[in-house]
């Protein structure tokens, strides 16, 4: 295939098939698998960055220096945007619109205190056109990065549909208009994906910044928005569940990376 073809593809494959499991945890309240997938995702995140995309940038970069303030940069890029909730990320069993106090993630639409349905798609959709900008960066580089890459962020972006479907919900969104919205919304991943892909045909030097910026976003998400919530629970079963289900999520990108050949 070619590469446009794989970014396409991954792009709506990826977004439709992360957001049908996730509309069927958050309808059916698994928090648990909720849990389960957000260990899992931390391991690809990291395995993804430290495996894949930053050894790639290093090799691209005649600077390491460079390399490592674009990470720095975009962890503060990325800290900036979630304050201005943009990048804000939200999953069933750690967001404050889904605490106990709050109302029942099973169908009490209380308000959210504050944080509309629509702020929300807008986070989204942002984040999902950056995401489909990394994701062309990725395959732009080689294939089996693009599709480590693409596993890495889908792995996250269940739980974190999950949460923003039931934020909806809490809106007073209907089902069937929140299914929607996040729809439309994971569509801006592939605009963002052609759209690099279209830009990064002229301009190359891209690239490699764009895969520093990419690692950037996935240490970030995992070590900013998903390992607190883990601290959530202490208990030494738990860690080392959580645990083993982070190194299983490093191991399969490894294997992953092994398994698809080098352009």
């Amino acid at each position: 295939m070619s590469t446009l073809t794989w970014i396409v593809t991954a792009s709506l494959l990826g977004g439709v098939l992360s957001l049908a499991c996730a509309a069927i945890l958050a309808l059916n309240a698994r928090v648990s698998w909720l849990s389960v997938l957000v260990s899992y995702a931390i391991g690809a995140l990291l395995g993804a960055a430290f495996l894949n995309t930053l050894p790639e940038a290093f090799e691209l970069s005649e600077d390491p220096v460079q390399v490592t303030s674009i990470v720095l940069a975009g962890i503060l890029l990325f800290f900036v945007l979630e304050k201005l909730v943009l990048w804000r990320h939200c999953h069933i069993e750690d967001c404050e619109a889904h605490d106990p106090s709050h109302g029942s993630i099973s169908g009490n639409h209380q308000h959210d205190h504050g944080r509309s349905g629509m702020m929300v798609i807008v986070g989204d959709t942002f984040h999902n056109f950056v995401d489909g900008i990394l994701i062309a960066a990725a395959f732009m580089v080689d294939v089996q990065l693009g599709i480590v890459t693409s596993i890495a962020i889908f792995a996250h972006e269940i739980p974190q549909e999950a949460g923003d479907f039931i934020i909806l919900l809490n809106s007073g969104y209907t089902r069937r208009k929140a299914f929607l919205l996040n729809l439309l919304s994971s569509l801006a991943t592939l605009i963002g994906g052609v759209m690099a892909y279209l830009m990064l045909n002229k301009m190359n030097f891209l690239v490699q910044p764009l895969l520093a910026l990419a690692s950037a976003s996935m240490i970030y998400v995992a070590m900013s928005d998903l390992i607190p919530g883990l601290h959530k629970r202490p208990e030494l079963n738990a860690t080392i569940h959580q645990v083993v289900l982070i190194l299983l999520g490093i191991a399969s990108i490894w294997l992953i990376g092994d398994f698809f050949p080098h352009n």
